[in-house]
C-alpha cells in the first residue's frame, strides 16, 4: 500500500501533462462506445451481471432525476378584467403554473433518495476485518471463504439458514435482535418496538442486505402501538430511527426515531 499522497503531492509541484484535459476530454468520450460495445458482444454470466449493474444505475439515475423533477399543475385565474374580451380569446382560460409540493411527496422522495435529517450524521466507518471473523473449514481447516459476522443482525422473522456447505456469511442466534429502544425526540419518551428491516447501513450496501446494524444504521421499526397518524388520517405503521450505541457492546439496540 502506498504511504502518504505521493501522486497529489506531485502534480502540485510540477503540474499536469500538456494534453491532460484533451486525454481526459475523449476518454470520457470513448466511454459511451466502450460500453455500448460491451453491452452487445458480452455473453453468459458476465452479460447478467454488466445488465444487472446498468440497471442498478439507470434505475437510481432515474431516481435522482425524479427527486429533482418538481411536480407542477395548472391553476386557473378567477380574476374578472374591465372590458370586453374579443370572441377569439374567450374560449382561452389564463393559466398560470405553480409549484405543488406537498409534505408527503417531500419526505417520500427524500426516502427514495436515501436521504434523511439524522441525529448521527457521520459515524466511524467499521473495517472488514473487524465485521467478519474468517471460518476456516474442511478436514484439514485449509479453506477460508466462510465469515461469521461479529455484529448485531436482524434477519426477519421467517428467515431459515442455508446448508451449511453452501453458507457463506454466518449470523450467531446469539447476536440476532428483533427489538429496538427506540426514542420519540419530541415526546422524548422510550419504547420497545419491533424491527421490520435494516434500511441503510453506513458501511456499504453488503452490509444492508446482510442486516447488520452498526452505529448510525437507519432501521424501520413497528410504531403502530405507538397511534401516530398521517395528516389524512391514516394509521402510521412503519418510521424510520437511527441506531446510536453499539448494539454488539451493550447488548442491545437504542435507536433515535427519525421525524
Amino acid at each position: 500500500m502506498p504511504q502518504g499522497d505521493y501522486i497529489e503531492l506531485h502534480q502540485k509541484h510540477h503540474g499536469r501533462r500538456p494534453d491532460y484535459e484533451e486525454r481526459k476530454r475523449k476518454r470520457v468520450a470513448r466511454e459511451v462506445h466502450k460500453r455500448s460495445e460491451q453491452a452487445r458482444k458480452l455473453l453468459g454470466a458476465k452479460a447478467k451481471r454488466f445488465a444487472k449493474k446498468r440497471y442498478a444505475e439507470k434505475a437510481q439515475m432515474k431516481k435522482t432525476l425524479k427527486m429533482h423533477d418538481e411536480s407542477t399543475k395548472r391553476d386557473k385565474v378567477e380574476d374578472v378584467q374591465e372590458g370586453a374580451l374579443p370572441p377569439y380569446l374567450l374560449d382561452r382560460d389564463q393559466t398560470q403554473r405553480a409549484k405543488v409540493l406537498s409534505n408527503t411527496i417531500k419526505q417520500k422522495r427524500k426516502e427514495k433518495a436515501g436521504k434523511w435529517d439524522v441525529p448521527l450524521p457521520k459515524v466511524r466507518p467499521v473495517a472488514e476485518e473487524e465485521m467478519f471473523k474468517v471460518m476456516r473449514t474442511g478436514k484439514r481447516k485449509t479453506k477460508q471463504w466462510k465469515r461469521m459476522v461479529t455484529k448485531a443482525t436482524f434477519v426477519g422473522p421467517g428467515f431459515t439458514r442455508k446448508p451449511p456447505k453452501y453458507e457463506r456469511f454466518i449470523r450467531p442466534t446469539g447476536l440476532r435482535f428483533t427489538k429496538a429502544h427506540v426514542t420519540h425526540p419530541e415526546l422524548k419518551c422510550t419504547f420497545n418496538l419491533d424491527i421490520i428491516s435494516v434500511k441503510k447501513n453506513p458501511n456499504g450496501p453488503m452490509y444492508t442486505s446482510l442486516g447488520v446494524m452498526t452505529r448510525g444504521t437507519i432501521i424501520e421499526v413497528n410504531v403502530s402501538e405507538l397511534g401516530l397518524v398521517t395528516p389524512a388520517g391514516k394509521v402510521v405503521w412503519g418510521k424510520y430511527a437511527q441506531v446510536t450505541n453499539n448494539p454488539e457492546n451493550d447488548g442491545c439496540i437504542n435507536a433515535v426515531l427519525l421525524v
